[in-house]
């Protein structure tokens, strides 16, 4: 299967400012800005929101 330009890979980096990220996928039709979504951090310890970066 190809991969398509809809659903790109997109890097989640955490808001704690540990250095901790989540790579996952998007679709950009749905989704046309920036991905927010509040996830583990295990250096922090807890949930934090993890912010889309280009």
């Amino acid at each position: 299967m190809a991969r398509s330009e809809t659903r790109p890979v997109v890097t989640l980096r955490s808001t704690a400012g540990t250095g901790r990220s989540y790579v996952t996928r998007k679709n950009r039709r749905n989704n046309p800005d920036r991905l927010v979504l509040r996830k583990y951090d295990p250096a922090a310890g807890l949930h934090v929101l993890f912010r889309e970066e280009r």
